[in-house]
């Protein structure tokens, strides 16, 4: 009898510690994925420079290099269901906007867009979300008439 309980109460506690750990981790995941976030976040709804968006690319483009997302043969990042960014920006040509990837601006050279939209204001209208991992997908800046 006694060496039953013994091994109930060991199991008990092996049990307990191993979803201990697991919350543990979990809450810690947690803690990081919102850290993440809001590097992004605070810009929403929010006015920022060009060069502000420059560096808010270079940040999602090394984010994608160091999280080993996907490329395709364009250079593009492909979209992924768990920790893949993109940036898109909005831009005023000719009275209607055009959208134009982060990719497609570091290809052209984000020296070249800092030069030429250093002191044009820019909005966060739209930051996206991955739906398995609420890390964020897609951040939106539109160039503002001002």
């Amino acid at each position: 009898m006694k060496k039953t309980v013994i091994v109930f109460t060991i199991i008990f506690v092996c049990i307990l510690l191993v979803v201990s750990v697991s919350l543990v981790q979990n809450n810690e995941n947690l803690l990081n994925i919102k850290k993440e976030n809001e590097q992004y976040e605070q810009y929403k709804d929010k006015k920022v420079f060009g060069t502000e968006v420059a560096s808010i690319m270079n940040k999602a483009m090394n984010e994608n290099l160091k999280n080993e997302v996907e490329q395709d043969e364009k250079g593009f990042f492909i979209p992924n269901e768990i920790n893949s960014i993109k940036v898109e920006i909005k831009l005023l040509n000719e009275d209607e906007l055009k959208i134009y990837q982060m990719e497609t601006i570091q290809k052209v050279g984000t020296t070249g867009f800092v030069k030429n939209f250093n002191l044009i204001l820019f909005q966060c209208t739209n930051i996206e979300y991955h739906e398995q991992t609420k890390r964020v997908s897609k951040i939106v800046f539109e160039q503002i008439e001002e």
